[in-house]
């Protein structure tokens, strides 16, 4: 049993199955396009939670979100699940295989067998899309992946209830109702922008947007003297995998995002969008010049290398910047 479904490789995990889920049923749709209707740019600093010990840095909303927002903008219904009993968990999505119907999920990363065994970590957002069934051998589209792979029924379970941070609990979701859906209008590209707005804005908790930039800024000036400099050391690697190899990482959710704003502009007819696209873009240099630098600074590959301090400042500047850009297309958006 295999299902018609196009794979098609993208730059994040839950635009790339968002994306291929709604080709599936006749959308077409990119992966930028998905991500800001998704209002899927964000910034976190959660001492709060831990990952590896040291505090959740996240670039991204909350796994699922993204899917969530764009199907009620495109005024589609989704059915979403999440299991105690793992053996059950497989019964449904073989149920819902035979009735060709594609089920995304959340899985973790660490146990996933076709993923390098360097690239395998405990990160448990991850999102696939399980396309057929042979035997036990199931077939996944993972967006992050150039061709189709393929999990054993035991595999399956097991990265679908991985233990750590966030655990998945067998968490899966399908499209289940396409036929009053809407195409993409200038009203849900303005809802998307100014949700996105918000969220980076207004939050008042300091630990999240523009605001939790600083937050984390503050806190870096402080890890050498608090942690010591092998602690400290660690917790800015933390940062760094967050940025550049989770999912897209915030440098490249930042390129996204810019894509984005070139459609919109085009679909909103607004020159301005395009001149904000890309000094987003600019934004995710300034992201991948402070890793760049960050990296140098661990592996001490600089006889001078930048402190602690240089790298606060670099967060500094990026929030100021980003402060700027959402401020201007809140403005554009409210007209």
């Amino acid at each position: 049993m295999q299902l018609d479904f196009i794979h098609k490789p993208s730059g994040h995990c839950e635009n790339g199955v968002v994306s291929n889920l709604l080709r599936y049923y006749g959308v077409e749709m990119s992966e930028a396009m998905v991500f800001g209707l998704g209002s899927g740019l964000f910034f976190a600093h959660m001492p709060f939670i831990r990952l590896h010990g040291m505090a959740v840095t996240s670039f991204r909303p909350l796994p699922g979100d993204i899917f969530s927002r764009v199907l009620s903008l495109l005024n589609i219904k989704i059915k979403r699940y999440k299991f105690r009993d793992r053996d059950r968990s497989m019964r449904v999505l073989d149920s819902l295989l035979e009735r060709g119907i594609p089920v995304g999920m959340l899985v973790g990363v660490y146990h996933l067998p076709y993923f390098p065994r360097e690239y395998r970590f405990h990160f448990n957002a991850h999102n696939i899309c399980v396309t057929g069934k042979e035997g036990d051998v199931y077939t996944v589209s993972d967006p992050v992946v150039v061709d189709k792979c393929t999990l054993t029924y035991d595999e399956l379970k097991v990265v679908r209830f991985a233990s750590g941070t966030y655990p998945p609990k067998g968490r899966m979701y399908h499209i289940a109702d396409v036929s009053s859906k809407r195409g993409v209008t200038k009203d849900a590209i303005r809802r998307a922008i100014l949700k996105n707005c918000n969220s980076m804005l207004n939050i008042p908790i300091p630990m999240f947007g523009v605001k939790g930039i600083r937050f984390l800024a503050g806190r870096m000036r402080k890890w050498e003297r608090r942690m010591g400099s092998k602690r400290a050391a660690l917790n800015l690697a933390q940062i760094i995998r967050m940025n550049e190899e989770i999912g897209t990482g915030g440098a490249g959710f930042r390129f996204i995002y810019a894509a984005f704003l070139q459609e919109a502009a085009v679909l909103m007819n607004n020159p301005r969008l395009r001149e904000l696209s890309a000094q987003m873009t600019t934004a995710g240099d300034m992201w991948r010049e402070f890793s760049y630098n960050a990296a140098r600074l661990i592996k001490k590959r600089d006889v001078e290398p930048l402190t602690y301090d240089q790298l606060a400042d670099k967060l500094i500047a990026i929030s100021q910047k980003e402060e700027a850009i959402f401020r201007e297309l809140a403005n554009i958006c409210r007209l």
